[in-house]
């Protein structure tokens, strides 16, 4: 039955009964029928009065922070109760799904890689996650609330943040602190005047694209000079009547500067094949013996007699790697040192033991030595410490970024010791999981 039925069955019960007790108490004084209607009316004021009481006791609960369950009561107050206890409930229920939702979607932006930062209408930082706030700057916490402008000292990003129409478009600027890092801004709109901003860290892209840069520029002047001089060398065969001996001079040096550039392009080639290709396996051993035999004989034939050169190997070893790589690696060490080296020099190739379990394969010269200010960017591309003198050997620049290379594919590194009048010292540390006795 329906509540307010129920409800209005209960008060008329409650009427009807005290009118006729009324009537019963008042028949015998002759005053039925007034204590008829008095009996009536005081029935419905005691069913007023439980309304009132039951409806005091909801209403006081709705007041307070319903802590405890709703009261109950039979009829109508009752079922209100109830059914206001359990709005209230699925609405804390819809409440707590969608704070999970916001949370999982709050641990989503921090994950990302790039920031991110919520700005209100007024630019002001409703939200950033850890990745912004390193970027820019900013503490996620305590810069709520904040514009952005009074805590981002940089007039271009102002005036970008002002300007709806430049904002349609990246912000590249240095990054706050002056640590040398650059980043990228993209800014977008949603919601009701909201904007989203975006920020991406770009210093390795923006360095590697200066490489790049870098790169192209001195492989097109170290090709251009030996091009130059061959073409000049070609249009004087063809326009000018030479003799034998002079004839065979342009011939020779024609032959120098192409044989230049053999080498540079085939330097260029074992460097790009070095950077795309596996490294090498770790099954695949190579007798350290051997390998250092073939490259002193090498250096033997390059160096004519004029160095005196030793081998020596403090252990017997074999090498887990590419044979080819360590061939050209420890070779361009030797060719350095016997370009260099003057005459009557002693040159020395060495295999020793670390403590690591790991071996050092090691090329020492008494040559002229390096100052040390030039030591950190040896094996830089194209970087040379005498270029007349580097060109002049048939040098072309790459030889020590392909030793780093091939040492660094290994698992090692490249090491450079000089010092001016006393010799250099190179070597290839290779790790113990490299190394086999």
């Amino acid at each position: 039955m329906h509540p307010l039925l129920t409800r209005a069955l209960l008060a008329l019960a409650l009427v009807l009964g005290g009118g006729w007790l009324g009537a019963r108490l008042g028949a015998p004084l002759g005053q039925a029928p007034a204590a008829a209607v008095g009996g009536c009316v005081l029935g419905l004021l005691v069913a007023l009065l439980i309304d009132a009481l039951h409806a005091a006791r909801l209403l006081r609960w709705l007041r307070g922070e319903q802590r405890e369950a709703a009261p109950t009561a039979p009829l109508l107050w009752g079922e209100l109760g109830y059914r206001i206890e359990r709005g209230l409930h699925q609405r804390e229920q819809a409440l707590r799904r969608e704070e999970q939702r916001l949370w999982q979607f709050l641990r989503a932006i921090e994950a990302s890689p790039n920031g991110v930062v919520l700005l209100d209408a007024r630019d002001q930082i409703e939200w950033c996650n850890g990745v912004a706030a390193d970027q820019l700057g900013l503490d996620p916490q305590r810069d709520r609330q904040q514009r952005l402008g009074n805590l981002v000292r940089a007039p271009a990003l102002a005036a970008w943040l002002r300007d709806a129409q430049a904002s349609a478009e990246p912000l590249l600027m240095p990054a706050p602190g002056g640590e040398g890092r650059q980043l990228s801004l993209l800014l977008r709109p949603y919601g009701q005047g909201q904007r989203l901003l975006l920020t991406q860290d770009i210093t390795a892209r923006e360095r590697l694209h200066a490489m790049q840069r870098d790169f192209v520029a001195n492989v097109s002047h170290e090709i251009r000079t030996p091009l130059t001089v061959l073409a000049g060398f070609v249009e004087t065969l063809a326009t000018m009547p030479l003799a034998e001996p002079e004839r065979a001079r342009v011939l020779e040096l024609m032959t120098q500067q192409a044989q230049r550039m053999q080498a540079l392009v085939a330097d260029l080639l074992t460097l790009a094949a070095l950077e795309g290709s596996p490294r090498p396996p770790v099954d695949a051993w190579v007798d350290a013996r051997e390998l250092l035999q073939a490259l002193l004989d090498d250096a033997q034939a390059l160096s004519k007699g004029r160095h005196r050169l030793t081998l020596e190997l403090a252990l017997e070893c074999q090498l887990a790697g590419s044979r080819e790589e360590l061939l050209s690696a420890v070779g361009n060490l030797v060719h350095n040192a016997v370009r260099y080296t003057p005459a009557q020099g002693h040159i020395a190739l060495r295999l020793r033991g670390r403590e690591d379990g790991g071996v050092e394969l090691e090329v020492v010269d008494d040559g002229p030595g390096i100052a040390r200010e030039h030591l950190p960017r040896l094996a830089e591309r194209f970087y040379r410490v005498d270029s007349s003198r580097s060109r002049a050997s048939g040098g072309t620049g790459l030889g020590l970024s392909i030793v780093k290379h091939v040492a660094q594919r290994h698992g090692g590194e490249l090491q450079v010791h000089s010092e001016l009048g006393v010799g250099t010292r190179m070597r290839i540390v290779l790790p113990a999981a490299r190394v086999r006795a």
